[in-house]
This record gives C-alpha cells, structure tokens and sequence, in this order.
C-alpha cells in the first residue's frame, strides 16, 4: 500500500500505525504495540496455514472480548474466512451457524469451551488460543501441521467476515463481507470522525458484532490510535476507564448510553473521566432524541447518532462532527454511502416523501449467500434494500420512522423471531406459535411470543425455562401468551404485527 492510499484489506489497515504506539490495551492485562499486533498477526497467519486452512475455508471463533478475538479475527480473515460467533450461544445455537457456515475449524480458549467443542460438527478441527500476561499469542492443535506456513496476501475480493442476519420470514442469512467492503467501511469511519493517532477508543460493543469490530476496534487501528478492550460493558468502572485510559471517544447502543446516563443522574453527575471525550458516538437502534440532549447536557460532549448494518460492513450514515449539525432523532447524511428512498414498485422518492431506506456503496455486500429468493428481494436497480422506513430531508439526512423487517431489535441484539418460533415447537404441549417484538422502555424491544398448546397444564414459565435451554438469554421471552387460537390472514398467513399490536395495544388484555 502506497504512503496515504486507502487500504484494500485488513492486513493494510495495519501497516500505517508507528510500531512503537500502543495498539491495543486490556485493563488488567497487557498492552499490545502495532508492531507486535503485525509481527502476531503474520505469524499466527502462518500456523492457521500450517494447520491445513484454505483461503476458502471458514475459522468459527468463539472467544471472550479481548485481545485473543481481535488477534484471531486479523489472523484468519488474512488466510481464510473468520465466522465470529456468540459466546453466549447455546449448544444447538452453536451447531447450526457452524453448520450453516461450514466451518472446517473452531478457534476457542484453551480451557473452558465444553459446550461450543461437543457442539460442533463431527470433524471440526479444534485450534486452542492462550495469551499470555505480555500479550503474546500462542494458537495450537492436535495432530501435525498439515500445509504450508507461507503467508500470503489477501485480495479485496476474498471474503474476510461472514455473519448472520435474520430476516422476516426466513433463516438467519449468511452476509459474507469481502476485505473490500470491510476496508471502504472502515475508512468511512474514520473520516467521519477524523481519527487519528490521538485517539483512544473504548470498545464497550461484542467483537462478534459489526459495530464493536469495525467502529471501535478495526477504525482505531486504521488511524494509527489505541483500542481499549475491557471483557464487557460494566457501568460501575466505564468512567475510570475512560480516565484511566485517556479515552477520547467511545461507540454504543442506546441502552448502554441510557445506563451512564441514568448513574450519572442518580449520583449527582460526579463521574470525571468524560471531561477527556472528544464525542460520543451511537449506533445499531433507534437513540431517543431526549437522551440525546441529556446526554450532550450531562457529559458535556456532541453526542453522533449513527445508522449501520451488518449487509453494509456498518456505517451508512452519521451525525458530523461539530461545527456540523447534529439533528437529533436523525441518523445524519450518507458516509461514503448513497442512500435514497424508495417506493414499492421501485422507484425513488422525492426529499420528504416516506418510503424505504435504500443504500449504494462499495462497502454493501453484493449478495447473501446460497439466497436467491433474499437477494430477489433486497437488492432494486443496484440498490440495496435496508426494509427500514424513512425520509430525506433537504439537508440530505436520514430519519427512520419505522421497521418493514419483522426482527425484533432488543438493544440493538437482532433477533429472528423464526429461531423463537422453532424452539418453542420443540416443545411437545406447543402446536402453533407466534413471536413478535413489544415495546421496552430502554432495550426498545424484547422478545414475545403467543402459543396454542395440546396440554392444558402446560404453563408459561415451563415454556420460558424451555426457551433458556435452547436459547441466548437475550432471545428467550419474557412472557408468552397462550391462546386459543393465534390470528391469520385469509390465506393463512400470521403476521407477527398484527399479533403482536393485539398483545400490546390499548385492547390487549393481561
């Protein structure tokens, strides 16, 4: 790469860091420099390849928030296809996306991973990663090294990530991200922001997530700044790591903004360690414009209201920075992204007229995976379809003013309510079921469901305690309905808004 040309691929996001700067910092643990992350990166690259893994192979990784993700993600995505999992997944959540990904290897602790190694499928090759206390990574495996160590580089077209989305009515879907749509997302990051070596992130967000990998952790490392990766959100400690740290910017949900924000209230507004913000960013749902102006008033800092999505490698559109305007209840305007709107029949629409949110952009995925009917569906005269609601004002910013797709969003987590659907099948009393999504007062959503049920004696906790065995906690509902019937459409279709609006309208009963 070229001195100032923007990168191609993940590993040329690396080179532009001064190697003696820290890269990435775990509280508590080491402190990782940009030559040591190089220096790793390429060497672990080399074992991955020594293990046998092709470029078109996929690495399931399932790994706490941490060094050993960020350093297992750059490793694989440089010889072959990293597929980040949930850690939080339970055994037949694990073996379906492993499935569904064909994964030909698993990268987990060392110790600890029971679950994830019973669940995946027979053949699977199991690779151990350890860090020790001065952040050196150490990856092995049973048998001997199978092929050659020789690093080579990845091109833009090679597929780095590929996750899962859900749809209305299908499957989760696979969304393979090319090094090139990861790249020009990235890139799109930092401009908006104006990173740079100065800056200190805090990575509050899953690294299984696009928003905690390529906002705070890969765009960091782009700008040549330092990552912060603590395991997880914890309110009680943020602010003494954003002081602690020099922390100048940190991206989140809403409902972790809501959390500060609401500590910050109860204890009188003491908490320091914001006086070292340059912004605060949030992104993956909706952020109240009220918690918007609160925030801005307590933290003393512009607040930057994101939109972003898995299918577009993430950020579509920003709030700018100051002196730009910020409007709240707004996403902002287009980062190195097109967006339009658009009518049912295709067509665009006028600045101010409703319809859905399309996108354009080297960062937007050409298509879902082995999903003709999903790509026939989304993608409109070279548009992509978001299936969110909104308008364009003349300023060219975004407000969203709805949801086309069914998915429940529960602070910012997406859930497919299928996956709730065919859990709650299993069950031997459930006939019919429906999920749906219902109003929360600071996830935005959660997840509910309405069944009818062969066996009377059947209660909804046993139905709950059937969903936590199956499910993440975040999936499982928080009540379920039974009913005598669940409403269908002439042609027997459910539809799940129609459903869910009878259990949480003004005539719902108990």
């Amino acid at each position: 790469m070229t001195q100032n040309a923007p990168p191609r691929t993940l590993i040329e996001l690396l080179e532009g860091g001064d190697p003696s700067r820290a890269a990435i910092r775990a509280p508590g643990g080491p402190t990782v420099s940009y030559e040591s992350l190089r220096r790793q990166v390429h060497g672990l690259a080399g074992q991955i390849r020594g293990f046998g893994i092709e470029r078109d192979d996929r690495v399931a990784i399932v790994l706490p928030n941490g060094l050993e993700t960020i350093l297992s993600f750059l490793a694989v995505s440089s010889v072959a296809t990293a597929a980040p999992l949930n850690p939080a997944y339970k055994a037949d959540e694990f073996r379906f996306y492993m499935e569904d990904t064909n994964a030909e290897a698993l990268i987990t602790l060392s110790e600890g991973s029971e679950e994830v190694r019973e669940a995946a499928p027979p053949g699977t090759l199991w690779i151990s990663m350890d860090v020790d206390e001065n952040g050196k990574a150490a990856l092995s495996t049973a048998g001997e090294s199978k092929g050659s160590q020789r690093f080579e580089r990845p091109a833009p077209d090679d597929i780095a990530l590929v996750l899962h989305t859900s749809g209305t009515t299908s499957r989760p879907k696979r969304v393979p991200l090319t090094h090139g749509n990861l790249a020009k997302s990235v890139r799109n990051v930092v401009d908006t922001y104006e990173l740079g070596p100065e800056d200190t992130s805090l990575c509050v967000m899953p690294l299984f997530h696009v928003h905690g990998l390529v906002a705070s952790t890969l765009a960091t490392l782009l700008s040549g700044g330092t990552v912060v990766v603590p395991p997880r959100f914890n309110a009680l400690n943020f602010w003494r790591l954003v002081e602690e740290y020099g922390v100048t910017w940190y991206s989140a949900v809403p409902t972790m903004h809501q959390t500060l924000l609401s500590r910050a209230k109860r204890r009188g507004g003491d908490d320091s360690g914001h006086q070292r913000l340059r912004f605060i960013r949030s992104c993956s749902s909706a952020l109240p414009a009220n918690v918007m102006i609160e925030m801005e008033d307590r933290f003393g800092v512009p607040v930057l209201e994101a939109y972003g999505m898995t299918e577009a490698a993430h950020q579509m559109a920003s709030n700018p920075l100051p002196p730009g305007k910020r409007v709240p209840g707004s996403v902002g305007a287009g980062t190195g992204v097109s967006i339009a709107i658009m009518d049912d029949e295709g067509a665009l629409r006028s600045v101010g007229e409703t319809g859905e949110v399309v996108i354009k952009g080297t960062n937007v995925i050409g298509g879902y995976e082995d999903n003709p009917e999903a790509n026939a569906d989304s993608f409109t005269n070279g548009w992509f379809r978001t299936g969110d609601e909104g308008l364009l004002d003349p300023d060219g910013y975004l407000k969203l003013v709805g949801r086309r797709k069914e998915l429940i969003n529960r602070g910012g987590e997406k859930i497919s309510p299928v996956e709730i659907d065919e859990v709650l099948l299993t069950h031997p009393s459930v006939v019919e079921v429906v999920a749906f999504g219902v109003p929360h007062p600071t996830l935005g959503e959660e997840p509910s469901a309405a069944v009818v049920l062969s066996e009377s004696t059947t209660t909804q906790a046993q139905l709950i305690a059937h969903c936590r065995s199956h499910l993440a906690h975040f999936k499982c509902p928080r009540r379920i309905h039974i009913v005598d019937s669940i409403p269908k459409t002439a042609t027997g279709k459910v539809q799940r808004r129609l459903v869910a609006a009878a259990f949480t309208g003004p005539s719902a009963g108990g």
